[in-house]
């Protein structure tokens, strides 16, 4: 069964709930982390996520296109080595510099599909790309970027990222059923981050009401919704535009911070906020096409 492709405007409000709802993750993760490790976390939530996601949609899996199943596969494969750079990237610079860093993709994705289509990517691309990673730089960095082992790990986060968001931008489009290669993404990821604790940590499931309801709210809100919907959000729109999206994520992050966390509203949530919601304005506005352009048209309809 595939699914039916969206509206790009559809896709796009799927796409910017997707990204609001794995924003939401940096909240709960920080009730259960000083208790369980990363991995652990992340096996014990995608597990979940998948169990319930293969009880609630069943029909989509009881007859599996293995085209569809191997997508799901590579994408899972993928995010859970963006989230390994990521996490090992965390243990060695701030939050907010692996903010910062990992959301350089925004400008990467374009770059890397500009190298890839042999062409020149348009100025407005760019254009809208730098102003949401300024966006996101004003919203993350305090004392500015240093430059070590963690700040490698960050740019091979974005860097993988940037080609997940381009795997994804393929594979949506190439006929699969989105849905249910969504919901293979999320029990590969589940796999891979349980075989990872096992490896290195010492896995056990959450304790107490407060690691329960963490689990159960990244488990439904942040991976069900926010992971599984990305290949049928991405399957109506580009990936330049995807990964412009993504800005969305540390914009959101930060507002949840101020309300929920009491972290400080400052001139700067301010003027980042403005300059990623600019940068996706801009992506938004029509090519102006010039006399000549509009004139040959013009004629080629007559």
């Amino acid at each position: 069964m595939k699914t039916k492709h969206l509206s790009r405007r559809g896709a796009e409000l799927l796409l910017s709930g997707v990204i609001i709802a794995r924003a939401t993750s940096y909240l709960f993760s920080k009730l259960i982390l000083e208790g369980m490790g990363m991995f652990n976390l992340l096996g014990v939530r995608f597990m979940l996520a998948f169990a319930l996601l293969a009880v609630l949609l069943f029909p989509r899996l009881k007859s599996p296109d293995w085209k569809t199943v191997a997508a799901g596969a590579v994408m899972g494969g993928m995010f859970f080595l963006v989230m390994t750079a990521e996490l090992s990237g965390l243990k060695r610079t701030s939050s907010g510099n692996t903010a910062f860093l990992e959301n350089t993709a925004i400008v990467l994705v374009p770059l890397l599909q500009a190298v890839l289509g042999r062409r020149l990517p348009k100025g407005k691309v760019i254009l809208s790309a730098l102003l949401c990673l300024t966006g996101v730089g004003v919203l993350t960095l305090g004392g500015g970027v240093g430059f070590g082992a963690g700040e490698c790990w960050c740019l091979l986060a974005a860097f993988l990222y940037a080609c997940t968001i381009l795997v994804t931008d393929r594979l949506s489009h190439s006929g699969i059923d989105t849905l249910a290669a969504g919901i293979v993404q999320v029990g590969v990821i589940g796999a891979l981050s349980l075989a990872a604790s096992f490896l290195t940590e010492t896995p056990r499931l959450p304790s107490g009401t407060t690691e329960w309801l963490g689990i159960v709210m990244l488990a439904v809100v942040c991976t069900g919704f926010g992971f599984t919907l990305q290949p049928v959000a991405q399957s109506g729109t580009t990936a330049e535009r995807a990964g412009m999206f993504c800005a969305l994520n540390p914009m959101v992050a930060t507002a949840l911070g101020v309300i929920f966390l009491n972290e400080p509203f400052t001139a700067k949530t301010v003027i980042g906020g403005v300059l990623i919601l600019l940068g996706i304005f801009l992506s938004e506005l029509p090519e102006r096409q010039s006399k000549r352009r509009r004139l040959f048209h013009r004629c080629v309809a007559n």
